[in-house]
């Protein structure tokens, strides 16, 4: 898919702003936040007409309990060696939610030096554990997946394949959950709040570029969505961050129609970044009466799908 909104100045930090040097990725955030902010949000008197959307450096600074000076080194975005009372107050003075806060920490530690041989050393590539794939497998009747924090789909369950049929049956979207919203024409009839889903996404990915600085997969990943999609390359302007957690999902399956359901995202207690996802819905409801027929449906064809909708080992290996 190749949006028609096309962005003629591409936004700061595309698609390398993860390895090395994240300084334009901390400007661009402390810029973006800086400007949503008003005087009277902040609690601070106006004088005259402004030229600036939101508040100035030096309100930032006086909210923050900053030099002018320092604050603008920050904004230029040097975070190296910034203690936490300071991030802290730079949190407090520009409103930070928890997932903005968590951000702004990720993209402190990323600012500092990088651990021998970090860079050139190959990535150790999470695995899916058997009991993990069990747990996954024992719920016949509800969709559920596992996915690491790069939105791809590592393993499924039969009615998981299901569900994301389209996704799997797409073979540009490898298993990746971004790849589908933003490539797939299939995708924006399948999320009914495709918007909604596809900035959710965005700030997912972009939460783990501030975490992991050195993945060069999810950089190709990144450069390959920015350089693709229009609508991407524009969301990812905004700077936005976001944390799979719970929520409701709309959705248009081609076979059984509209759902809404209930989605639970489990992270796994370890250092492997990988989450179970899964999908339910309310008892007596039209969609637990869909996800039946569903999965009645997947029972029949599984043989079929097994050569064909499994999603590949390695999906985000491709090149952009």
């Amino acid at each position: 898919m190749r949006g028609t909104d096309r962005d003629p100045h591409p936004s700061p930090g595309l698609p390398n702003l993860v390895l090395m040097d994240n300084r334009d990725a901390v400007s661009a955030f402390l810029r973006s936040r800086r400007d949503r902010i008003t005087p009277e949000q902040a609690g601070l008197p106006t004088y005259g007409q402004r030229r600036v959307p939101g508040l100035r450096r030096a309100e930032v600074a006086t909210l923050a309990g900053v030099s002018v000076e320092y604050y603008t080194r920050l904004e230029r975005g040097n975070l190296k060696g910034v203690s936490d009372s300071v991030l802290d107050a730079l949190a407090h003075a520009l409103r930070l939610d928890d997932t903005e806060r968590m951000y702004l920490y990720d993209l402190a530690r990323a600012a500092g030096p990088a651990p021998h041989g970090r860079t050139s050393r190959q990535q150790v590539r999470p695995t899916v554990r058997p009991s993990v794939m069990r747990i996954v497998e024992g719920m016949p009747q509800l969709p559920a997946y596992v996915m690491n924090n790069r939105l791809d789909t590592l393993a499924a369950n039969s009615l998981g394949r299901a569900l994301y049929s389209e996704m799997y049956a797409d073979s540009t979207c490898g298993g990746n959950v971004a790849r589908f919203a933003f490539f797939s024409p299939a995708a924006r009839r399948f999320y009914v709040d495709w918007e909604r889903m596809a900035r959710f996404a965005v700030g997912a990915l972009r939460i783990e570029a501030g975490r992991s600085p050195y993945d060069r997969e999810l950089t190709n990943l990144i450069g390959e969505l920015s350089t693709r999609s229009d609508a991407f390359r524009l969301m990812w302007g905004s700077q936005d961050v976001h944390v799979f957690r719970e929520s409701t999902k709309r959705l248009n399956h081609p076979l059984v129609g509209d759902l809404e359901l209930d989605q639970e995202t489990m992270s796994l207690p370890d250092e492997s970044g990988l989450s179970v996802v899964v999908y339910s819905a309310p008892s007596g409801t039209a969609a637990e009466e869909s996800l039946k027929l569903l999965a009645s449906w997947s029972a029949s064809t599984e043989p079929e799908q097994d050569a064909d909708s499994t999603p590949p080992s390695t999906p985000s290996s491709r090149q952009p």
